[in-house]
Order: C-alpha cells, then sequence, then structure tokens
C-alpha cells in the first residue's frame, strides 16, 4: 500500500528522520577518539550549511480540456485570469503591430514606384538609339549611372 503526502507532511517527516538519525549518531560519539569526533563534528556542519533549502511552492492545475490534433493533444486550463487591463494590453499590441506593418508596406510601395518613375523619366528624356530599348542590359546601364563618354561595345 502506497502512502500519499502533501508537501508539508512530507517535510515534517523528513525532519523527524533526520532528528532520529542525528540522535542515534550523536550516541555512539562518546567510544570515539577525539580527532575522528573532530572531523564527525566539522562533517556535521558542512552538511548542515548544504542541507536542502526549501523550494518554492508549485500551483497545481488541473486541465478543463484536452484537444487532440493528429498524433498530439494539447492541454487548455480555461481563462488564464487575463483581466480586463491585460486585454485591452494585448488589444493596443495588436493595433500598433498592425499599423507598423501597414506603414512599412506603404513606404516600400513608394518606394518602388519612386524608383520606376526615375527610370521612366531617364528613358523618355535621354536621346538613345532605337537599339537601346531592345538591349536586355540597357535597365543595368541606367541604373549604373556610367559616364556618357564611354562607349559601350
Amino acid at each position: 500500500m502506497k502512502t500519499t503526502y502533501n508537501s508539508q507532511q512530507a517535510d515534517s517527516l523528513e525532519a523527524r528522520y533526520g532528528l532520529r538519525v542525528g540522535a542515534r549518531l550523536s550516541a555512539g560519539l562518546e567510544s570515539l577518539p577525539h580527532d575522528i569526533s573532530e572531523r564527525l563534528r566539522v562533517a556535521r556542519q558542512q552538511a548542515v550549511a548544504r542541507r536542502k533549502q526549501p523550494q518554492a511552492v508549485v500551483r497545481l492545475r488541473t486541465a478543463t480540456a484536452v484537444s487532440h490534433h493528429g498524433s498530439s493533444a494539447t492541454l487548455g486550463f480555461g481563462d488564464d485570469g487575463m483581466s480586463l487591463w491585460g486585454w485591452l494590453a494585448s488589444g493596443v499590441l495588436a493595433i500598433v503591430m498592425t499599423a507598423g506593418l501597414v506603414t512599412i508596406s506603404i513606404v516600400q510601395d513608394d518606394d518602388s514606384t519612386t524608383a520606376l518613375a526615375d527610370l521612366d523619366s531617364a528613358l523618355l528624356t535621354d536621346d538613345l538609339p532605337p537599339e537601346a530599348y531592345a538591349d536586355p542590359g540597357f535597365v543595368q546601364y541606367l541604373k549604373t549611372g556610367t559616364d556618357p563618354s564611354v562607349t559601350v561595345h
């Protein structure tokens, strides 16, 4: 038969066991030589200094739902206790992130439109032979901005 103890009962039993072991060890101490008893005293002090410190209390909760997705399962614990302020803060953060993404999209579209407009204006205002418009490297030529006095063959 297995007996289950809560953490306070387990701590109490552990403390009583420690006291019993300590009393048993101390009972045979008088018959030992002085140097051995001193080494045991030092070892006991070191053990007391390194004894297990109390650990943080863990809050146990029962899962309210289990969701199965293929070969995995997810435990649901219901409401996590998020207050109205938590929901409002989450909503504000979502709105700010959406506004940031929309702004980035608008700026990138504006930059690409400006680059295309610059390319079109360069094509329309420059004196070029008609063969240049059919050249596949023409766009690269306009982007690099090479010196017009240099001839490209």
